[in-house]
C-alpha cells in the first residue's frame, strides 16, 4: 500500500508543503509524498496548498505572480525533484483557474519528465475530475490519473460497476474517495475495481483505526498527516 504524507511531514514550527516537509517524510520511511501544484503568471509550476501568499489585506494569489516573484520557501516542481530525486510516488492535487487543470498538468508533466523520464511520469498520481481525466489521458501515455469524487457520485453514475467501467475506458488508473466512505458495505467495491484494473485510494486517514481499517479492505493507497501511523500501517518503510 502506497503511504502518501499529506503535504510532507512538517516538524512543528515548520511550512508544510515545503522541502524541509518532504525531506522529513521521506526520511521518516514514506514512500509516497502528496501535494498541490499551482502555475505562476509565468507557467512554472510551484507547490502550494491554497495558492494565495501574503498577509490580510495584501494578499496575491500565486497565479498573478511570477516565479521569481514567490518567496524562498514556496518550491518550484522543478526544485522539488531536484532536492528529492523522483525515488517515490508522487501525488498532486491540480490547481488553477477554471478550465486550467489541463494547462497544469501538462507543465506539471514536463518537469516531471525533465527531471526522471517516464518513469518518474508513471510514479505520478495527477487527481481530478473524470471529463478532464478523460481529456488529458489523450495528450499523455504515462502519468497516472486519480478520480477523486465522491460514493454519492459514483452511485449516482450508475454503480461501481458502470463507473468503474467508464474510468477503465478513460485510462484512469484509480478511485479516490474520503477515508470516511471507505465503510463495510463499501468494502466490497475495492474487489470490483480490481477486476476492472483500477485502484482504489482513501484520503485524511488520520487515525491509527482508520488507517488499520483501510488496510484490511485492501486499498491500494491511503493519505494521512501522521507520518509514523501512516509508515506503521502501510508498510512504506519497508517498500
Amino acid at each position: 500500500m502506497i503511504g502518501f504524507a499529506h503535504r510532507g511531514a512538517p516538524a512543528p514550527h515548520q511550512r508544510e508543503n515545503a522541502l524541509p516537509a518532504f525531506r522529513r517524510a521521506l526520511a521518516g520511511g514514506a514512500n509516497g509524498l502528496e501535494s498541490d501544484a499551482w502555475l505562476t503568471a509565468d507557467g512554472v509550476p510551484v507547490l502550494h496548498h491554497d495558492g494565495v501568499l501574503g498577509p490580510p489585506g495584501r494578499r496575491r494569489r500565486i497565479g498573478d505572480l511570477t516565479a521569481d516573484r514567490l518567496p524562498g520557501w514556496v518550491p518550484t516542481l522543478a526544485s522539488f525533484y531536484a532536492e528529492l530525486g523522483t525515488s517515490f510516488e508522487f501525488s498532486l492535487d491540480l490547481k488553477g483557474p477554471p478550465g486550467g487543470w489541463a494547462s497544469t498538468a501538462a507543465a506539471v508533466v514536463a518537469v516531471t519528465r525533465q527531471a526522471g523520464g517516464s518513469t518518474a511520469a508513471r510514479r505520478l498520481w495527477l487527481c481530478g475530475y473524470l471529463p478532464e481525466l478523460a481529456a488529458f489521458r489523450e495528450r499523455d501515455p504515462d502519468a497516472r490519473l486519480v478520480n477523486s469524487t465522491s460514493m454519492r457520485t459514483v452511485m449516482d453514475g450508475g454503480g461501481v460497476s458502470a463507473y468503474g467501467g467508464r474510468l477503465h475506458a478513460a485510462g484512469v488508473a484509480a478511485l479516490n474517495l474520503r477515508t470516511r466512505e471507505w465503510t463495510p458495505p463499501q468494502a466490497r467495491i475495492v474487489a470490483v475495481l480490481h477486476d476492472l484494473g483500477i485502484a482504489a485510494f482513501g484520503w485524511d486517514a488520520q487515525r491509527t483505526s482508520t488507517l488499520t481499517r483501510l488496510a484490511g479492505y485492501g486499498l491500494d493507497a491511503v493519505y494521512s498527516d501522521h507520518l509514523a501511523r501512516l509508515v506503521r500501517i502501510s508498510g512504506s518503510a519497508a517498500a
